[in-house]
């Protein structure tokens, strides 16, 4: 593959390398990229001579800011909802792939890292953040939802957390993402290349017990003090609320103004969005990924038909006015019935799993 291509895969010792290089577009996943990285996983997993593999990006400001919404949204207006949806096919497969790769998986975080750069990431063995790490599930603020496998994985986050993290869009630095378990590793940036090394040296049979003792030797400190750990007990009592209603509530009455901060972050979004996220979260709380999968595939085609993330993506991303005109206009025009909708079964059927084909 040419060095002009916006992903790469490389053989270093017995090292599987991934390289995302769209520095330009934050190295947005496209449907091409996630089809050959699914394909290369496919391949490697059952190829002795790779031990390992390591996806890292091309220096710049991002690890992977997301999926390439833009191009999702143009297709839904050309060509409908049903043309769209492979793409989150093959993304969620990609992501069911990385959390059951039978080998170290390790992702370098040295950068922005949003939606579908967490989910290239998170679900991997190895996720390791740097003093650059600016980690997020923004989605409500472009009318959609923290999908890629996050109702799996926000509902293992410490108790109220992901409810947080979803319905805010909150950014996380090292330190608070290693505390909400998001990350497993901080190493300094400087050492990524030292690190890489590190594992391409290593030699048959080696590069496990390589990775274990370069992470002992490299793993700092996060750089900067996080800020969830103090707000860890306020979270918990806030954002494990019952309802959404009760949890608007307890927003409001929280004494320090910290939690109409927050509510005020949750404005900001789209109200319907907002609502199905935490339909969605409660919902998926104890569900296996395979079953967090496949709620976000149906919940996906029924986004897409609703014409909200549309709508946000042109707002935001396209005319850039900042103006969406939302379907609501606040939480309470969101009826509970519209919110079930989303999460019927749909024409194409239920997502299947397996490392067949793509």
């Amino acid at each position: 593959m040419s060095a002009s291509e916006p992903i790469r895969f490389l053989r270093e010792g017995r090292l599987g390398v991934v390289v995302l290089d769209r520095q330009q577009a934050l190295n947005a996943l496209t449907r091409g990229m996630v089809r050959e990285l699914s394909d290369h996983l496919r391949r490697w997993k059952d190829d002795p001579e790779v031990e390992a593999v390591l996806v890292k990006a091309v220096p710049g400001r991002a690890f992977c800011a997301g999926g390439d919404v833009r191009a999702v949204v143009e297709t839904v207006r050309r060509e409908g909802v049903a043309a769209a949806l492979p793409f989150f096919r093959d993304e969620y497969r990609l992501n069911w792939r990385i959390a059951r790769f039978p080998k170290p998986y390790v992702a370098l975080l040295n950068g922005v890292t949003m939606g579908g750069g967490c989910g290239i990431s998170i679900h991997g063995s190895h996720r390791i953040a740097t003093e650059h790490t600016l980690l997020a599930m923004p989605e409500t603020a472009i009318g959609f939802f923290p999908d890629i496998g996050a109702t799996f994985f926000l509902n293992a986050c410490p108790p109220g957390v992901g409810m947080f993290l979803g319905l805010t869009g909150t950014r996380l630095g090292a330190a608070d993402a290693l505390g909400a378990g998001l990350a497993t590793h901080v190493v300094p940036a400087a050492r990524l290349l030292e690190l890489e090394a590190r594992l391409v040296a290593a030699g048959p049979g080696e590069v496990a017990s390589a990775l274990a003792e370069a992470l002992g030797d490299f793993a700092a400190a996060p750089p900067e003090p996080g800020t969830l750990e103090e707000r860890l007990a306020t979270i918990r009592a806030i954002f494990e609320a019952e309802s959404f209603a009760e949890l608007v509530g307890r927003l409001e009455r929280e004494p320090t103004g910290w939690g109409r901060a927050q509510l005020a972050k949750m404005r900001e979004g789209s109200p319907l969005a907002v609502r199905l996220t935490f339909a969605q979260l409660r919902r998926g709380r104890g569900a296996s990924l395979e079953e967090a999968l496949r709620m976000e595939y149906r919940m996906v085609r029924h986004v897409l038909e609703s014409g909200e993330f549309a709508e946000g993506v042109r707002a935001l991303l396209i005319d850039k006015d900042k103006t969406p005109r939302w379907r609501h206009r606040s939480f309470d025009e969101v009826d509970e019935a519209e919110i079930e909708r989303f999460f019927a079964p749909i024409p194409e059927g239920d997502l299947v799993f397996d490392w067949e084909g793509i």
